[in-house]
Formats: C-alpha cells, sequence, structure tokens
C-alpha cells in the first residue's frame, strides 16, 4: 500500500517538474543566473539538472502533504504491529 502511495505522489511530482523547467526556462537564460551577484560557474546542463530535481522536490513535498492530508482516520490511526503481536490499547486488538 505504501509503495502506491509513494507513486501517487513521485509521478505527479516529477510531471510538474517538467512543466516547471519548460515554463522557468522558457524565460530565463541558465547561463545569466546569478547567486550573490556571482555567476553560477555551472554548465548549461549542470544548471537544467539541479533545477530539475530542486523543481521536483519541492513538487514531491506538495504532493505528499496532499496524499498525507487525505488519510482518513482509521488509517492514521491504524497499529502498525501484526494482529498477534499488538500491545495493549492498539486498536484492533
Amino acid at each position: 500500500m505504501w509503495a502506491q502511495r509513494i507513486m501517487w505522489t513521485v509521478w505527479p511530482a516529477f510531471m510538474a517538474a517538467c512543466a516547471l523547467e519548460l515554463v522557468v526556462f522558457a524565460f530565463a537564460d541558465p547561463m545569466e543566473l546569478q547567486w550573490g551577484g556571482q555567476p553560477l560557474g555551472m554548465s548549461r546542463q549542470g544548471i537544467y539538472t539541479v533545477a530539475f530535481f530542486i523543481f521536483w522536490a519541492i513538487s514531491f513535498a506538495a504532493c505528499s502533504l496532499t496524499a498525507l492530508l487525505r488519510m482518513t482516520p482509521a488509517e492514521v490511526n491504524e497499529c502498525p504491529f501484526d494482529p498477534s503481536q499488538r500491545p495493549e490499547g492498539c486498536p484492533g486488538r
């Protein structure tokens, strides 16, 4: 179940990062970007790569938060132990 949820967040985040990459670099030349008044000192392809992974991480965080907020109370309060090994007070015992 968790593998499926991770894919529910990774794939849309990947697609959002692709779209952000296209939009941002349609208007900004990577060779003209600066950090603290200094050029980045990376190749054009390096800047594209780093930016893509930054966009992917931010989109993944947003998708993960959406998946977390979508969980039902039963899923949140579910006991993670095997039914035969559940301690006292664990739901479903």
